[in-house]
């Protein structure tokens, strides 16, 4: 169900300029609940006490990019309150600093889904950071996610924020290549 009433500062876990917003989702100081979530990109005034004023953002109704100022921010938002519809959006987000298609080959498809496991579709991952990345990115909002390779095999799969394949120990492995590591196949 969707919201009817704005945000506030009361529906967000931090606020202010002592919080970095990058790869958080944030709300924006307008009177319409529809239009103030966005997911931050990057910019100069996405880090806590920022150097600038300007964010790059995504809106999480439409899927437009915006660039708004950082006075514009209320803050991040509570992760249980994004809406199901806004998560749907936000899975579609690749990471910050994701290779262009154009000129690369997606290793891995990256997919969230809700409880009554609706989703979208998948987002191209070309690396296996990218693929990292995703994940962290949407592991505070999202149900469930996974990571399958081009053939389609699941090769990462979370639910509620708890790795479930591969096991701790083989992530650790794979996050650090002094001890061998190992590859997401």
């Amino acid at each position: 169900m969707e919201r009817k009433s704005a945000y506030t500062s009361a529906d967000c876990a931090a606020t202010g300029l002592g919080c970095g917003i990058q790869g958080k989702v944030v709300v924006l100081s307008y009177d319409n609940p529809e239009r103030q979530l966005y997911f931050c990109l990057c910019g100069n005034g996405a880090g806590a006490n920022p150097s600038g004023t300007a964010v790059f953002l995504v809106s999480l109704r439409t899927g437009e990019f915006a660039l708004k100022n950082r006075n514009e921010v209320i803050g991040v938002l509570l992760p249980e309150l994004l809406p199901d519809s806004a998560k749907l959006q936000l899975s579609q987000i690749r990471p910050v600093g994701a290779l262009d298609l154009k000129n690369h080959e997606p290793k891995y498809s990256g997919y969230s889904f809700l409880p009554d496991g609706r989703y979208a579709s998948g987002v191209w991952l070309c690396t296996e950071q990218e693929a990292l990345n995703y994940v962290e990115m949407q592991k505070p909002y999202q149900h469930r996610i996974m990571l399958c390779d081009r053939d389609d095999f699941c090769v990462l799969e979370m639910v509620n924020g708890r790795l479930l394949h591969p096991t701790e120990k083989e992530m650790e492995a794979f996050r650090n290549p002094e001890n061998g590591g190992l590859t997401m196949t």
